[in-house]
């Protein structure tokens, strides 16, 4: 099989099995464990509640971001197309999927270019950190930023994912000193996002000396990527390992905590199981700057454009109900609403 049709054929494998497969990771996000108290007398207009925040310098309408996914395939071109524009339109974030595929085949990386369906958003360009010790450096890194015109990079740590893929790549020693190097000479700022088992403090705490400008937790609680990797195991021994899998990860509600209290003023990305706006305040409450959905957004793209715009109208109406029942006037009072443990 040439790269090219390998390559293809592992993205189209990711959409097919988290489309149609139960995937979802056994543990809960943890944001249950959270509620806030109900006010039963708001000083607020609801129709006033301001639910804009600024990030990379850029206003955004919602604090919420269309988690890296994909591309690489034909079919994913049209959902990143479908999603730019969506999140052209409502104000919000996206993150494309890794751009591996893009520099490894050329022609590849037109999947992913959207900046013409979304000229004003935050766009995140993505690669794997592991691939910094496969021979990539800052100008690969500077080639998937150009190739989006993107504000920011993420590098996306998944050891689990790399050490159950066949042929994964599975040195990650020395990481750190090559993203502080990503870091120093890019010229976007860098956000580090795990893919589904979230960050640690003391993680956090390494990302944030080597330059990091915001991290993704991307905790346990929505689709578990080892269970993706089950599903393309070749014999029942490699199913069997991935399998174990399922449970594992820092659920994003404990994810958010640690990483807030590790270092206190970077900016943190609430994802992993996030499902409704409900949620999405309970993350900023808890310490983030915005939250990220990845395979509600897939799903939606799958069906149609009008899927996705209902989608997002529907998770914006929930936060701001949310904002009004708790006295949150905007994302500031927000942040500073208490949750208490159940």
């Amino acid at each position: 099989m040439s790269q090219s049709k390998n390559i293809s054929s592992r993205k189209t494998d990711h959409i097919r099995i988290t489309l149609e497969k139960d995937v979802v990771s056994l543990q809960s996000n943890g944001l249950e464990k959270y509620s806030f108290h109900h006010c039963a007398l708001p000083d607020l207009d609801f129709k006033e509640l301001d639910t804009s925040i600024f990030f990379l310098n850029k206003l955004m309408k919602i604090p919420l971001l269309i988690s890296s996914m994909t591309g690489g395939t034909t079919k994913a071109a049209k959902f990143n197309q479908v999603l730019a524009s969506a999140a052209q339109h409502h104000g919000i974030a996206m993150g494309v999927g890794s751009q591996r595929a893009g520099i490894e085949v050329p022609l590849l990386m037109e999947t992913f270019k959207v900046r013409r369906f979304a000229p004003d958003i935050p766009l995140f360009a993505n690669l794997g950190a592991v691939q910094l010790n496969y021979s990539y450096g800052v100008e690969h890194c500077q080639r998937v930023v150009d190739a989006l015109e993107a504000d920011a990079l993420l590098l996306h740590l998944n050891p689990l994912q790399e050490v159950l893929q066949p042929d994964g790549n599975t040195n990650f020693s020395g990481l750190l000193l090559k993203i502080e190097k990503v870091c120093q000479s890019l010229n976007v700022p860098v956000i580090v996002k795990e893919v589904g088992w979230g960050i640690s403090a003391e993680v956090a705490a390494q990302l944030s000396s080597a330059g990091v400008v915001a991290i993704d937790v991307a905790g346990a609680g929505g689709t578990s990527w080892s269970e993706v990797e089950k599903y393309r195991g070749s014999d029942e021994k490699s199913q069997r390992i991935a399998g174990c899998f399922r449970d594992w990860g820092i659920d994003t509600a404990t994810s958010i905590k640690l990483v807030r209290k590790a270092v206190p003023r970077m900016a943190i990305i609430a994802s992993g199981g996030i499902t409704n706006g409900i949620e999405i305040a309970k993350c900023i409450a808890l310490g983030a700057s915005m939250a990220g959905m990845a395979r509600r957004f897939l799903v939606a793209a799958n069906q149609s454009s009008a899927a996705v715009d209902c989608l997002i109208d529907e998770i914006h109406t929930q936060l701001k109900i949310c904002m009004f029942v708790v006295g949150a006037q905007d994302i500031e009072s927000l942040k500073r609403t208490p949750l208490y443990e159940k």
